[in-house]
């Protein structure tokens, strides 16, 4: 099957499983087009099966902003046109459900047909879709999908709940690819961090308000009175300089270490003992999947797609929005002991296995069959 598929290039979760999505389906012996404006970080090396198609959007100084929906359009037709595409796969709805509709209509209109998978990840319905300027658009190419799926139950329910949507929507939740994760214990960078043999606690994210890592430092200063602990934060964002004077406030500053923005961050997971994910709202919680499936337990809200994710007592614990005092205790009792600790590794890494790749791809093949089937009886 050929198959072009529509992704922010970025760090952001939506991206990455577009890419690993791509990658996989490629492996498979499918043809995939990744379409958008720049190369997609994942997309690092020459894989076979895999192509790239750049949007290029000209400044026009009759433009105050770069028209990048339209030349998308565009681009989705001649690369449908010339590569003979079966499908489209949208990731994210802002713009590229509406680019895809668009370009489905031009095409129709050279007798080509062209059907459209759309999938939700979060932001483009609970934050960005709110937005009553965007509201119109994303209702009327979410309907005009040939398919709609979610990554979580929840945020299947916040996408009826928020806009009148009159297409089924299939959830197919996230997914990792757990060899990638299967990398030795770095013991020697540990020590390095952990030099005393301190626990560590680890929290990765785009350092966005919606994260709420103040809560990680509160979390931590609590822990920390009563087991020694390290916490190590991978990101960067706006919320940076806020989280280096609340550091600097609680004089912690030699036990909490900035890495900053990692690639790879399955490495900097290796040398952790818990992750901690204290959001506001999270669709699905791919940041805390990836932890489990280094066999790291998590300590994480109950918010959005979370409990779908980590299990409560058995791969890590869920607490209330802004319960710190909870999160805190459950930390402790998890690190409490080593044998404690260790089951709850086992638990998270057996918990992360449900979100296998090999366990998600066969339902994204059916709907693309099905799609496709459909779309073939309906010329």
């Amino acid at each position: 099957m050929k198959i072009g598929i529509v992704c922010y290039p970025t760090f952001g979760g939506s991206g990455v499983v577009a890419t690993e999505l791509g990658k996989a389906l490629a492996a498979k012996g499918h043809k995939i087009h990744f379409i958008s404006y720049s190369q997609p970080v994942k997309l690092d090396h020459f894989t076979e099966n895999i192509f790239y198609h750049e949007v290029t959007v000209s400044d026009y100084p009759i433009f105050d902003y770069s028209p990048y929906e339209l030349v998308l359009a565009s681009k989705l037709v001649d690369v449908v046109k010339h590569e003979n595409l079966d499908l489209l796969h949208v990731h994210y709805a802002i713009p590229h459900a509406s680019a895809a509709f668009m370009a489905k209509q031009i095409l129709k209109s050279q007798g080509i047909n062209i059907p459209y998978i759309t999938t939700l990840h979060g932001t483009d319905i609970t934050l960005v879709g709110k937005d009553p300027s965007f509201e119109p658009v994303i209702t009327f190419a979410i309907n005009e999908s040939d398919a709609v799926t979610t990554v979580s139950e929840s945020l299947k329910e916040s996408t009826f709940e928020h806009f009148p949507i009159k297409k089924e929507i299939r959830v197919i939740h996230n997914f990792i690819c757990l060899n990638q994760y299967s990398l030795p214990d770095y013991k020697l960078s540990k020590a390095k961090y952990a030099p005393n043999g301190e626990k560590i606690l680890i929290h990765i994210s785009n350092f966005r308000p919606v994260k709420r890592i103040e809560d990680v430092i509160l979390v931590f200063d609590r822990v920390r009175k009563q087991i020694p602990v390290k916490l190590i934060l991978v990101g960067d964002g706006p919320e940076r300089n806020k989280i280096e004077k609340l550091s600097r406030d609680i004089d912690a500053c030699g036990d909490i270490i900035f890495l900053g923005k990692l690639r790879a961050t399955e490495e900097a997971l290796s040398m952790a003992d818990l992750f901690i994910l204290t959001s506001e709202s999270e669709s699905f919680g791919l940041a805390a999947l990836e932890a489990m499936a280094s066999k790291v337990p998590v300590i994480s809200t109950n918010t959005g797609g979370l409990p779908e994710v980590n299990k409560h007592g058995y791969s890590g614990y869920l607490s209330d929005v802004g319960d710190v005092d909870d999160m805190a205790k459950n930390t402790i009792a998890i690190l409490k002991t080593d044998e404690i600790l260790d089951q709850f590794k086992l638990n998270a890494f057996e918990q992360a296995k449900l979100f296998d790749i090999r366990n998600i791809l066969p339902q994204y093949e059916s709907l693309y069959e099905e799609v496709v089937y459909k779309g073939s009886i309906n010329k």
